[in-house]
């Protein structure tokens, strides 16, 4: 669950950042991933750790101040799914990632999928890009707090599981009460917050993906139970790999 003292990691990956990052809050441990270094710089922000093969910064490595973690060119993880490890190693459950959106989609929807499984350890990881906020929950809920809609309205959920049991949206336009999703039908698009009332996704059995726009404010996360970790660094490349 989160708390006010909950250690946030923020993490700079190398996409587009649509001239609005998200501002780092104050005492967030950071780390950039590969070519997301320079982007951290360029809004001068601390980097407590810089990860990846080091092929997209223009800083050579031995100019990086902060502590660096060298990968090969081939490995199983993308450079953001080292920087979530680095983080959550560090202690961080909540993380907020720039540069994660947009560009080729294939590296989207691998960030999407990252979100989904900091979820399924019980942590929260939003990317935040092109006036969105994507996140995932497990077995969990978000409370929206109220506010003034305008401009912040639509949020959508969608089923990253096979099925999500029991999902309720409270305190938006359309509700729902104890519905099943899948990740085969798209009914859970562009629903909307209401001026006034408080709104709440919650998912008793599976893992939604939630988007909303990021003039709305952050939702809590409620019920999320941590369990395990995100794993070690890879470095290797899986012997199920057939080279040519």
């Amino acid at each position: 669950m989160q708390s006010a003292d909950t250690l946030r990691c923020v993490v700079f990956a190398a996409g587009d950042y649509y001239d609005s990052p998200y501002p780092p809050p104050s005492g967030a441990f950071v780390v950039a991933a590969d070519g997301g270094y320079d982007h951290a710089r360029a809004y001068g922000c601390h980097i407590d750790a810089v990860v990846g093969d080091f092929d997209s910064t223009s800083t050579p490595r031995a100019a990086i101040g902060a502590r660096t973690v060298a990968l090969p060119p081939e490995k199983d993880d993308p450079d953001l799914l080292s920087a979530l490890k680095i983080g959550w190693r560090h202690g961080a459950r909540e993380f907020h990632i720039l540069g994660a959106l947009g560009g080729r989609v294939d590296h989207t929807i691998s960030n999407i999928q990252q979100t989904a499984l900091v979820a399924a350890h019980g942590g929260i990881a939003y990317l935040h890009g092109d006036g969105r906020v994507i996140t995932a929950i497990c077995d969990a809920a978000l409370e929206f707090p109220a506010h003034d809609v305008r401009g912040t309205q639509y949020v959508s959920v969608f089923s990253h599981t096979d099925s999500s049991i029991g999902v309720y949206e409270e305190g938006l336009k359309y509700r729902l009460d104890d519905a099943t999703l899948t990740n085969l039908e798209v009914n859970g698009l562009s629903n909307e917050f209401v001026d006034g009332l408080d709104a709440r996704i919650s998912v008793r059995d599976g893992i939604l993906v939630v988007v909303f726009d990021d003039r709305s404010p952050l939702p809590t996360l409620v019920g999320a139970d941590v369990r395990g970790d995100l794993g070690a660094v890879s470095t290797e490349v899986t012997d199920a790999l057939v080279r040519r």
